[in-house]
């Protein structure tokens, strides 16, 4: 005999959460994989190189959460496109500095752009204050503070 489950799967924030980050990123994913052959990783890189500049595979992976070994093939396949010129750090001979080459800034403004036009159609299913809400929930959860921080 099977006893009361009061637990409902379908309202675990952690579930509901997963559900929406995959199903929500399927449909990007098909315009940066089909259009460019990126995987997740790879486009990451990418945005974060075009939102703040020159970097370090250190830095996208304290930004980013995405572990080191991940960063390092995700940048070595940018590069083997050029859209990712490295540059060993003087000082430091373990460390690259990462920027976008020309092709990886058209890449990237293209992308940014379908990113744009795919947020707004997400965010269409809310009113402006819901949508709003959600990324301010979003965010706290996340712990991201501000949503344009500075390097």
């Amino acid at each position: 005999m099977h006893e009361k489950d009061d637990f409902s799967l379908q309202n675990f924030l952690p579930y509901l959460l997963n559900r929406a980050a995959e199903d929500s990123s399927l449909g990007f994913q098909a315009h940066y994989k089909n259009r460019y052959g990126m995987l997740r990783n790879e486009w990451r890189v990418l945005f974060h190189l075009g939102t703040y500049g020159q970097m370090t595979a250190k830095g996208i992976g304290q930004r980013a959460k995405i572990h080191k070994t991940k960063i390092s093939r995700a940048v070595a396949k940018l590069a083997e496109r050029r859209f990712v010129s490295r540059n060993r750090d003087e000082m430091d001979r373990r460390s690259e500095h990462l920027r976008l080459t020309p092709a990886g800034e058209a890449a990237y403004r293209d992308l940014r752009t379908h990113a744009q036009s795919y947020d707004a159609a997400l965010a269409a299913h809310f009113t402006p204050e819901e949508a709003e809400l959600l990324r301010s929930m979003l965010r706290r959860l996340a712990g991201i503070d501000d949503p344009f921080p500075k390097e």
